[in-house]
């Protein structure tokens, strides 16, 4: 099968994910079926496509007789099979439930196509484990699209341990024809690229207030206001949901071990049932609206220390050979709204600025999060030190 030959594509979930990733592929002119467990929900995910589509036709990004176009490209359905049989392509878009996501792709195996893809919408798990369910795990590919998909550039497409080249070529190609921006994660690892550089600065801030050695005001105020991100990481928190990081965390923590050991900070309000943002109540009172974070309290964390765990992250991911510097930097720069990626981060600290600072950390805590990635080690050897020795990540010239 080629790109071109993708007419129908099937999504399972019709949740904040699935309903965002059938508007985009229908908007990329694909025959959409949608599938839930009941026509109600299925409504409610329609009215939500014909409320976004519409605020895309007011901001002019389409066209106002677009929408009823777009619209009369998705069916919906609670038979499975009803979307299957037709599909060329199924993305699977319900809860980051293992077990779930397993029996769900062992019935798409047995009613879908032989030709067709199956791709995952997990943002953390196991892309392998999930083929393993099939007998075609050469076609099982992971998708990961970014919240809200009809908003958000960016797409990772990963290969698991048997995903075919193939398959992966086709699925990077669907996803660039949903107009996505795409980045590859070679290998089939927890939390793939953005993910595993957020779980590290995630980790790095949390222990950093445990230990009370700055608030939680204290950070944000310097991750908005000193390093120019669009939130503070303890906001961001709360935006994704505690529970919804707690769940990563310990993903993150059985793959990495102590590297990704989990930060208790949150623990109380989880069992407080203060989740984020959806209940009102987490690191911040969102009851009274966004947090409004003063920017005097700037500077008083030492932003340096987010900007080293990253690079650290991105040296791994590197020395993996999970993902290439280009695909690290623009993952954080689409997916998580970073001005600069770690690479180039990294290159215009100085690896060894940065290096040394690492050193200090661990050598002071103690902690796995902190021991310096071999590749680091191995580039300040060589006196790649980044843009004053014109090759770091990157090469300059």
């Amino acid at each position: 099968m080629k790109v071109e030959d993708i007419k129908n594509i099937a999504v399972i979930g019709s949740g904040t994910m699935g309903h965002g990733i059938a508007q985009i592929a229908a908007t990329a002119g694909y025959n959409v079926t949608m599938v839930d467990v009941n026509n109600e929900i299925l409504a409610r995910a329609i009215e939500k496509i014909k409320w976004s589509l519409e605020k895309l036709a007011e901001k002019r990004r389409i066209k106002p007789e677009d929408v009823s176009l777009i619209l009369s490209r998705i069916k919906t359905t609670t038979r499975l099979e009803d979307a299957a049989e037709s599909a060329d392509v199924a993305i699977e878009a319900i809860p980051e439930k293992i077990e779930l996501k397993k029996e769900l792709f062992a019935r798409l195996d047995q009613l879908a196509s032989k030709h067709a893809i199956l791709a995952t919408n997990t943002s953390s798990l196991s892309i392998t484990e999930i083929s393993r369910s099939t007998s075609r795990p050469d076609k099982i590919v992971g998708m990961h699209f970014f919240n809200p998909p009809q908003l958000m550039s960016l797409c990772e497409v990963i290969k698991g341990q048997f995903t075919s080249d193939e398959t992966l070529s086709i699925t990077a190609e669907l996803a660039k024809k949903m107009g996505k921006t795409v980045i590859i994660c070679k290998k089939d690892v927890r939390g793939f690229i953005v993910n595993r550089v957020l779980g590290a600065v995630f980790n790095e801030v949390f222990w950093t207030v445990y230990r009370k050695e700055s608030t939680i005001e204290e950070v944000d105020a310097s991750v908005k206001y000193k390093a120019g991100f669009p939130m503070g990481i303890f906001e961001l928190a709360d935006y994704v949901g505690l529970d919804v990081l707690a769940n990563v965390a310990k993903v993150m923590y059985e793959a990495y071990g102590e590297r990704m050991k989990p930060c208790p900070l949150a623990t109380s309000l989880l069992n407080e049932g203060k989740l984020g943002q959806k209940t009102s109540q987490g690191f911040y009172d969102w009851s009274i609206g966004r947090p409004r974070i003063k920017f005097t309290l700037a500077g008083k964390y030492d932003i340096n220390r987010v900007y080293t765990v990253a690079v650290n992250e991105a040296a791994w991911l590197i020395h993996e050979d999970v993902a290439d510097p280009v695909d690290i930097d623009t993952g954080m720069k689409l997916g998580a709204g970073w001005p600069s990626g770690p690479c180039e981060l990294g290159d215009r600290l100085g690896l060894d600025v940065v290096l040394g600072k690492l050193r200090d950390m661990y050598s002071k805590y103690g902690e796995e999060m902190y021991r310096p990635c071999p590749l680091l080690e191995d580039y300040v050897g060589k006196g790649r030190l980044g843009k004053k020795t014109g090759q770091g990540f990157y090469i300059y010239k």
